[in-house]
């Protein structure tokens, strides 16, 4: 497997010295100052990718060449942006980068609740409260429907939560929602996000699907000419929020995008964490399910209540057996290494991590600290040397 570490470029305080001592030795980043839908230009991505091979690594997984929110509505004449996205393409498979991951989550990318919970020892982590997310839609956004997605005692702690919390506390709260990812891309207030929510009226899990069927059929084939592959990136989290459908949230989700364009070019990324916070999700299972078609792995844990809450646990203490899940991963580079294949070797990274120690005091990307993906990369690596001897 091929360790590798996310990586902001300019945007982020980690620099790839920093990196370097990790000893990952691939990079995955995006041009994430270029605005979504926009060419990404081949100078630009050539400059990017010698910044990071002067430091010793290989830029070896896209994250990600973004999905513009008219595609995935399906408004308007997508023509442009379709040819936009596989001239981008065609640019990054001219540098000698050829894996690109991405998501098709509407509207909001990876949504959380408190960016700075408390774990015990003093470190904190990134936190999807269930009551608080509640107290979001019915209170502050003030959205219809929003209490029939949760149950009555979610509901009345939502309540509660609402009555007591102060403006700043309401604040921290959008702020926390609409961190996501760092990049060119539109963060909303309550105003904004009612706006763009109306954007998605009459958007169900079908409409979406067929719009999603659409890029598919735009993008793969560009992708097999190039030689390159794509690889989805599961909802987080993994369920329906805000009143919009997500449709990458399970194994039966994984396996109709998978059948919507039979190629090898159309993957997957197996996010353990995204997976992981669905109850029914049985990660190492889904992984075996969809092995042959595993092009890059997101490996990080959660613990979940309930409730439906969660939040980052440490990489080998959360709910999903991590072990087991790379045992999964270790079978299926055996199986391409025997098939001959060069390319056998799966790319990982350690996703999100505790701020901890030194950490602490440094203003780091939410979920992207330094140390605690050290402390992930170092536990990864040791499951990985193990199972590797036998």
């Amino acid at each position: 497997m091929i360790e590798s570490w996310r990586w902001y470029g300019d945007l982020d305080p980690i620099t790839l010295s920093e990196i370097a001592q990790t000893g990952a030795r691939g990079i995955v980043t995006a041009l994430h100052e270029i605005p979504y839908g926009e060419v990404w230009p081949s100078d630009t991505i050539a400059a990017r990718k010698a910044r990071i091979n002067e430091a010793g690594f290989d830029w070896v997984v896209v994250e990600s060449l973004p999905v513009h929110e008219h595609i995935k509505r399906g408004t308007g004449d997508l023509t442009g942006l379709f040819a936009n996205y596989r001239q981008s393409m065609a640019n990054l498979a001219a540098n000698g980068v050829h894996t690109i991951c991405y998501n098709f989550m509407p509207l909001l990318d990876w949504t959380r609740t408190d960016l700075t919970a408390p774990v015990p020892g003093g470190a904190t982590c990134l936190r999807f409260e269930a009551v608080r997310m509640a107290a979001f839609e019915v209170h502050m956004l003030g959205r219809q429907a929003a209490e029939d997605d949760y149950p009555p005692e979610v509901l009345a702690k939502a309540a509660a939560w609402f009555q007591q919390a102060s403006e700043a506390d309401r604040e921290a709260l959008l702020a926390s929602i609409m961190a996501g990812m760092p990049g060119a891309f539109d963060r909303y207030d309550i105003k904004g996000l009612r706006s763009a929510l109306e954007a998605y009226s009459g958007i169900d899990r079908d409409v979406l699907r067929g719009n999603y069927q659409r890029f598919l059929d735009e993008v793969v084939p560009t992708a097999e000419e190039l030689g390159m592959r794509l690889c989805v990136h599961p909802d987080d989290p993994p369920r329906d929020i805000l009143g919009l459908p997500r449709i990458v949230s399970n194994g039966d989700d994984l396996d109709w995008v998978l059948g919507a364009y039979d190629s090898e070019a159309n993957g997957i990324t197996l996010c353990s964490g995204s997976l992981g916070a669905n109850p029914i999700n049985d990660v190492p299972a889904i992984a075996a399910r969809v092995a042959e078609r595993i092009h890059f792995a997101h490996l990080r844990n959660v613990a979940k209540d309930p409730d439906g809450s969660f939040e980052e646990a440490a990489h080998l203490e959360g709910d999903t057996d991590m072990v087991a899940l790379t045992r999964v991963l270790l079978k299926e580079e055996a199986r391409r290494r025997d098939a001959g294949r060069s390319d056998h070797a799966i790319p990982f990274r350690p996703d999100h991590g505790h701020h901890m120690l030194s950490d602490l005091d440094r203003d780091l990307i939410p979920g992207y600290p330094l140390i605690g993906r050290l402390r992930g990369l170092a536990e990864l690596r040791g499951v990985i040397s193990a199972l590797s001897h036998g």
